[in-house]
């Protein structure tokens, strides 16, 4: 005689197994909404699907390749540096623009034509490294058949991007929007990026230090900011921490050093035709720091980079008297262009908390600690960026959703038994 439970038992295993597809299916991105026609520098962190071109890599996003080069630290002066070919896996942040399009900050400058092996899932989740969505790929097109792809079809990609104003905590910050790994964790990410579990839990809107493969976060690096007048065209120039940007049609070579706050710029070594970078009233060039001690302390003379107009390069010739004669211009290092994966922290995974033996407890970053849980909304921390929001995480839900319904599988097994 058959067992009329174990059907009841079977019913509730798919039930399970459904559940676990439901939760775990959404990933959370952070979206920024706004209302105005600004726009500001932004970057994707991207890791490459297979060997490419330098100028292949800025091909996929139409950036300059110079740019991208730049934004990683890495040497332009290599003979046909554009034609390098990076590794894959190689982790790259790229420079894009980021704009207000239908409400919300994104980046749609970026197009791709298909080939004749793409559907919009290899082109989301292989070419742009879980950058976007295929659904959000087949909305910005207008796609009614996924699977009816004409080969040479351009497709607008449409990228997350944050910009914030250009702040974090009230100091200069470039956003980079970051695809989460199976390795990663928020602790993680957070010493990588030299912040705090706590900056990035308000930033991206989250309710719990949860992150799953897929997430899409924001991730505020610290930066160095231009004083430039409205009226340049590169007005709100903003460098990370550790990079370089290109400034004025690639006449400007502008740097911040790991750890300063403080932009330097100074002529590209780029053979370029470039308006004249003196000084008014001084024989100094662009990028010239001059010191003389007095009694009354250090003279110090500098001739600024101060914007691009119409065409002709802004110098700013500055005057002040300093307690001490500053040392030597600091400069993020530059890398030769990898041939192969590096092994250091730049490129590597995000590396899981401290683990000092068997029976120890990981210890965050003193700065890491967690909100408190009393008045703040999951989904919208108190102290979060305004405006900023985040896909809520199902992951807690369902794990406790799973063990309820594995109880009552277990129970019903035990009946029938």
């Amino acid at each position: 005689m058959k067992n009329p439970e174990k059907p009841i038992f079977f019913f509730f295993v798919s039930l399970i197994l459904a559940s676990t597809l439901v939760f775990t299916a959404t990933a959370k991105s952070t979206i920024e909404p706004c209302s105005s026609n600004d726009t500001c520098n932004s970057l994707l962190g991207y890791t490459l699907y297979t060997d490419l071109k330098v100028s292949e890599v800025a091909s996929l996003f139409q950036v300059d390749p110079i740019s991208v080069l730049l934004a990683n630290a890495i040497d332009i002066s290599y003979p046909d540096v554009e034609n390098h070919i990076l590794p894959s896996k190689l982790f790259l942040k790229i420079p894009i623009t980021c704009s207000c399009v239908d409400g919300i900050r994104k980046s749609v400058s970026t197009h791709y034509k298909t080939r004749p092996s793409d559907n919009l899932g290899s082109i989301a989740d292989s070419v742009y490294g879980g950058l976007v969505s295929a659904e959000q790929i087949q909305e910005a097109n207008s796609v009614n058949d996924p699977s009816l792809l004409d080969v040479g079809t351009s497709l607008v990609i449409p990228l997350p991007c944050a910009c914030f104003n250009g702040t974090d905590n009230s100091l200069p910050a470039v956003y980079m929007s970051y695809v989460v790994r199976e390795i990663d964790t928020l602790v993680g990410i957070a010493r990588r990026y030299s912040t705090t579990i706590t900056d990035l839990m308000n930033v991206n809107a989250m309710g719990a230090p949860d992150v799953s493969s897929g997430d899409i976060l924001a991730v505020p690096l610290s930066a160095c900011a231009s004083k430039f007048p409205r009226y340049a065209s590169d007005f709100g120039l903003i460098v990370p921490n550790g990079s370089y940007a290109l400034a004025a049609g690639h006449c400007v070579q502008c740097s911040c050093a790991l750890g300063s706050r403080n932009l330097y710029c100074e002529p590209a070594s780029l053979a370029v035709s470039c308006s004249s970078m003196q000084c008014r009233n001084s024989n100094l060039m662009l990028g010239n720091i001059t010191v003389q001690q007095s009694s009354a302390g250090c003279n110090v003379t500098t001739c600024d980079y101060n914007g691009i107009a119409n065409g002709t390069i802004l110098t700013l010739l500055t005057r002040s008297l300093q307690p001490r004669c500053p040392g030597p211009q600091q400069f993020a290092p530059l890398l030769a262009p990898p041939d192969t994966v590096p092994k250091d922290v730049m490129y590597a995974p995000a590396p899981s908390p401290d683990f000092d033996g068997p029976g120890s407890i990981a210890s965050s970053p003193r700065s890491s600690v967690l909100p408190s849980g009393g008045d703040s909304v999951p989904g919208n921390p108190a102290n979060g960026p305004a405006g900023s929001i985040s896909i809520a995480s199902a992951s807690s839900v369902s794990y406790f959703f799973i063990t309820f319904l594995i109880s009552i599988a277990s129970f019903s097994l035990d009946l029938s038994s």
